[in-house]
């Protein structure tokens, strides 16, 4: 942009980013514009405080600015009531609350940068039968001739029909860049050329001689992270894996943030569907480049993602996502050229997604629904794919059932006081001790526990930055099993005397576990009403399939990667069951991306299991809410959990007069407990 005079200049340190914004622009606004991420989990409202920045001071020669407090409109009424209620550092600014006046220089800090997560979704080693939707075909042309005059793309079609009779159905056709480039690429082979044939009717791409590789991209768009799988088309080998964080993150940590962000700002989705779709792009060719291929040899792509993120892929404003009936612009499969939603491949690339369950069960559930199978079994599975916005299936080979749960971004450590996304430093694993109630833990990018020798000189490559989903599963639980965290989720305050751990918290207590990391009482709430809304999401589903239990529990996602099956149960994440049945699946939607790009079979598989799934929205169902209720207990008010307190010594209840029978009854026929 410009400077037209009425412009301001607004230089972002330490990323260096700079450019001309106009007056009254929001500092917030300003970063996004520029492509400066600033975290901002509640899109701009001035509730996480999450987007703090600092204002430079003096003249910056290199720059050509002077930046001063000045640069800025006033504190505003909104930021002292945030300071009155949460507190702000002097000088500090709410950069969705501060808009610019004069030229300035902002400093991120590194609490407000959206931080380098670590993108944990690697390839699954399942065997994929391959039946491509693309082949290569070498073909011999006959060369034209004067007494039986023929174009060369007939001719072409007749040697690819006569030489390939088994790869051939239909008639052939191609797009206008195949006719543009046919010519000089027939002479250039001599009359031989390769060309890639889609669905057994379509060229898409052509090569002079001989090509014995072209590419597929399987790629999961989350709503945090992305990540892409190159495959051979041939072979059906992963060439390169690649991740990384979704660039709307600087529109919002939530999907709802996201879709408030279009709704405030005419063309906002516009604006969100262009980063996600550079995001993908630079995807695609590091992987290409990691692969050693350009990116003209990727010739098929597949993606899958939740509803929000499916509507801006494709340029649809998901607006109609933000409230009932929740309505999709389109739920079935969706196939397009690569080049009518922006992506720089092969000219003939197409783009496969797949079909959405349900207005918030997505494209990424389909994924996982095909990778996992629940409906060609017998028994009773569960899947869970967690996330801002945990999608859940329910079922068997009779009937399956799927619906949304609004958890948040609580268990990916937004909302939580020392939280942060997984990334190095972050702790990832923690035990408490019975006796002494100290904590030993283990950090992301270290080895070594914090009890063991080594650790303190490791540590100082990362430091101690915070807490992420999987830390923060752990110390609550373990703080549950250990008599310091109530079953109301109350930290309890007679511990006091037992360990210096548990620290005076206002009206409240809270539990440290390393200098700078803090688990709070309001931390606790955050993690009960995310899983709270989870339980009360699969419990609805299970209810009307009349399931008391399931025989199979599938955790989904990256988060359900790295989450110990023992304490997400401990908590009440998922319904008791035997802990050998609860599987970490991994990126099930991005392998069933996989199985999508590379057997065509597999696609016309979950559209007809997709149209069989019975679609529930928690919002309209009366028994949701009584439900959720029950859930905050920790693991559960009602439901006992004799399966998990065979394995886990859980602490004694004090039971109401309405949980005595269940709970009871429950224990009898799961015997006496034994420690894990």
């Amino acid at each position: 942009m410009s400077d037209t005079g009425s412009d301001i200049k607004i230089v972002f340190t330490p990323s260096g980013r700079q450019g001309f914004v106009p007056t009254g622009t929001t500092v917030l606004q300003a970063a996004r514009t520029l492509g400066v991420d600033i975290d901002s989990v509640c899109g701009g409202r001035a509730l996480c405080g999450r987007c703090q920045v600092d204002v430079g001071h003096g003249e910056f020669a290199k720059h050509g600015i002077t930046s001063g407090d000045d640069s800025l409109c006033g504190v505003t009424a909104v930021e002292t009531r945030y300071a009155d209620k949460k507190g702000l550092a002097a000088g500090r600014r709410l950069s969705c609350q501060s808009t610019l006046q004069a030229d300035v220089v902002i400093d991120v800090p590194p609490e407000s940068q959206v931080h380098n997560q670590l993108v944990r979704k690697a390839a699954d080693d399942r065997q994929i039968e391959m039946d491509p939707i693309i082949r290569l075909c070498l073909v011999e042309v006959r060369e034209p001739d004067m007494h039986e005059p023929s174009g060369d793309f007939r001719r072409l079609v007749e040697g690819l029909q006569a030489q390939w009779p088994d790869r051939v159905s239909g008639d052939v056709t191609c797009d206008l860049h195949i006719l543009q480039t046919l010519q000089p690429v027939l002479r250039a082979g001599d009359w031989q050329v390769t060309v890639a044939l889609r669905d057994a009717h379509q060229i898409v791409g052509i090569w002079p001689g001989l090509k014995e590789q072209v590419a597929g991209v399987a790629i999961d768009v989350g709503s945090t992270t992305m990540s892409a799988h190159l495959c051979d088309m041939v072979t059906g080998d992963v060439l390169a894996s690649t991740g990384a964080m979704n660039p709307q993150i600087r529109f919002g940590e939530d999907l709802m943030s996201r879709v408030s962000y279009g709704i405030m700002n005419p063309g906002g989705h516009l604006e969100m569907t262009s980063a996600v779709i550079e995001g993908l792009q630079k995807l695609i060719s590091g992987a290409a480049e990691q692969a050693g291929l350009a990116a003209d040899d990727v010739v098929e792509i597949v993606l899958v993602g939740n509803p929000v993120m499916h509507h801006l892929l494709l340029g649809i404003d998901p607006v109609e996502l933000g409230g009932a009936p929740f309505a999709l612009a389109v739920d079935t499969s969706i196939e397009v050229r690569a080049s009518e939603i922006g992506l720089d491949v092969n000219k003939g690339a197409r783009v496969y997604i797949l079909p959405c369950i349900a207005g918030h069960v997505g494209a990424d559930a389909a994924g996982v629904v095909l990778a996992e199978a629940p409906q060609k079994g017998e028994i009773n599975t569960l899947v869970v794919d967690v996330g801002t916005n945990a999608e859940i299936v329910v079922g068997n080979s009779q009937r399956m059932l799927a619906a949304s749960s609004p958890t948040g971004p609580a268990f990916e450590g937004a909302q939580i006081s020392s939280g942060q996304r997984a990334a190095p430093g972050a702790i990832e694993r923690i035990r408490i001790d019975k006796d002494t109630l100290e904590p030993r833990f283990r950090v992301i990018g270290v080895e070594e526990w914090s009890d063991e020798d080594g650790f303190d000189a490791a540590v100082q490559s990362t430091g101690i930055t915070g807490i992420c989903g999987s830390g923060i599963i752990e110390v609550l639980a373990e703080m549950y099993i250990n008599g310091i965290l109530s079953t109301d989720g109350v930290i309890d305050g007679d511990v006091v005397a037992r360990s210096p751990r548990i620290e005076q918290d206002g009206r409240t207590f809270s539990y440290r576990v390393s200098d700078n990391v803090v688990v709070t009482q309001n931390d606790v709430r955050a993690i009960q009403l995310a899983k709270a809304a989870l339980h009360a999401g699969f419990r609805l589903l299970m209810d009307k399939m009349d399931l008391k239990r399931v025989d199979r529990v599938v955790l989904a996602g990256a988060f359900g990667t790295h989450i110990d099956p023992k304490y997400a149960m401990v908590l009440g994440m998922i319904p008791d069951c035997e802990l050998e049945n609860v599987r970490a699946a991994g990126n099930s939607a991005g392998t069933g991306a996989r199985m999508a790009l590379l057997n065509k079979g597999a696609r016309r598989e979950i559209e007809a299991v997709v149209r069989d799934i019975e679609k529930i929205e928690t919002a309209v169902e009366a028994s949701f809410q009584d439900q959720f209720v029950k859930a905050m207990a920790i693991p559960h008010k009602s439901e006992p959990y004799e399966k998990l307190a065979a394995v886990v010594e859980l602490p004694e209840r004090v039971l109401t007069p309405d949980e005595a029978p269940a709970i009871e009854s429950g224990r009898r026929r799961g015997g006496r407990r034994r420690k894990g």
